[in-house]
């Protein structure tokens, strides 16, 4: 990647949903990057920017965050100078097509940035998990006492089992292995020797569940992974084992979690996410003691959110630069990130 001149000047679009305008790219976000960026119009939204089209007919750079519009023929026609998208948010699936990828554009994702915060909370309620917090905290507002207090394992370290080890679960896994327990993982596109060299063993999904004290989700949402986890899986747990999906509802089979729930009152589920989401009124996720139901918390909120625009904006100047990307995404690599 060559550098461009560093007076040169670039046309560009910020296109993020309303919602997010604020959060994602601040004032001093947007004042530096219009110390190299010319914008042709104010900060689009999907639909707007279907609307106003020629708008753009000079744009180079697309500056986007969660809302992005599909980058689809009509679009693509109208801009043909674009030759940079910069993602301040996660997936890029939603909004690449087959027509974005013949063009050759570049795009990069803040997805890194965005894992940090589910990486925190996950290793938060791994460990909180670990010393079955939710059966105490749960146990003493239902009765008003303690629950009787549940024995932790004397003779090996906990096992904690992730279930993918894509941007999310890999992250976690690093920040779990300066724990005493033993690290386990089901990825079908991550090879042994790569795994171990992390100190994780991979393992089936059946002996994942079937051996971890704590399974957590982090499963990209593909076609692939709809229903992945199933009830079987989930009455194979172990005696007072924690399930926790922070990924996507749609992974687990939430019929048949609701009912291995319903009997084994021994589990918990910390659920961050569901299918739908939230959860349609009357659901029985709302009233079976061991659910944890949050309302995806996880994600990245508030100033965090800065760091999204802060990541791609290190990017574009990488870009204009002609240094190396370093979350630049490919066609391939595009359909396996979460």
């Amino acid at each position: 990647m060559s550098a461009f001149p560093a007076s040169r000047r670039w046309k560009g679009l910020v296109v993020i949903s309303a919602e997010w305008l604020l959060p994602v790219y601040g004032p001093a976000e947007l004042e530096e990057l219009g110390a190299h960026v010319d914008f042709v119009g104010a900060p689009q939204t999907s639909a707007s920017l279907r609307a106003n089209l020629p708008l753009l007919r000079d744009v180079e750079v697309l500056f986007t965050g969660w809302g992005s519009p599909v980058m689809d023929e009509a679009l693509l026609t109208a801009a043909p100078r674009l030759r940079a998208i910069f993602h301040a948010g996660g997936s890029i699936r939603y909004f690449t097509t087959e027509a974005f990828w013949v063009r050759g554009i570049v795009v990069t994702t803040a997805a890194g940035a965005n894992a940090v915060a589910v990486v925190d909370y996950t290793l938060a309620t791994i460990l909180f998990s670990l010393r079955h917090g939710w059966y105490y905290e749960r146990g003493a507002q239902r009765t008003g006492a303690f629950p009787v207090r549940r024995a932790l394992a004397l003779h090996a370290p906990p096992v904690v089992g992730l279930v993918s080890l894509g941007m999310v679960g890999s992250q976690v896994a690093e920040r779990l292995r300066s724990f005493e327990l033993t690290l386990l993982a089901y990825d079908p596109f991550v090879s042994e020797g790569a795994a171990a060299g992390r100190g994780i063993s991979l393992v089936t999904l059946e002996a994942l569940f079937s051996r971890s004290d704590v399974v957590s989700v982090h499963a990209p949402s593909l076609q692939e992974t709809e229903g992945l986890i199933t009830g079987a899986h989930l009455a194979a747990m172990k005696e007072n084992a924690t399930f926790i999906n922070t990924a996507r509802g749609a992974v687990v089979r939430e019929a048949e979690l609701v009912n291995v729930l319903a009997r084994r009152g021994d589990l918990t589920a910390v659920l961050d996410v569901t299918a739908p989401e939230p959860p349609p009124p009357g659901s029985p996720l709302y009233d079976l003691a061991n659910v944890i139901l949050t309302p995806h918390i996880a994600a990245t909120q508030g100033y965090e959110c800065r760091r999204l625009s802060r990541c791609m904006i290190d990017e574009f100047q990488r870009w204009r630069h002609g240094e190396p990307l370093r979350f630049a995404v490919t066609r391939a690599e595009s359909t396996h990130r979460a």
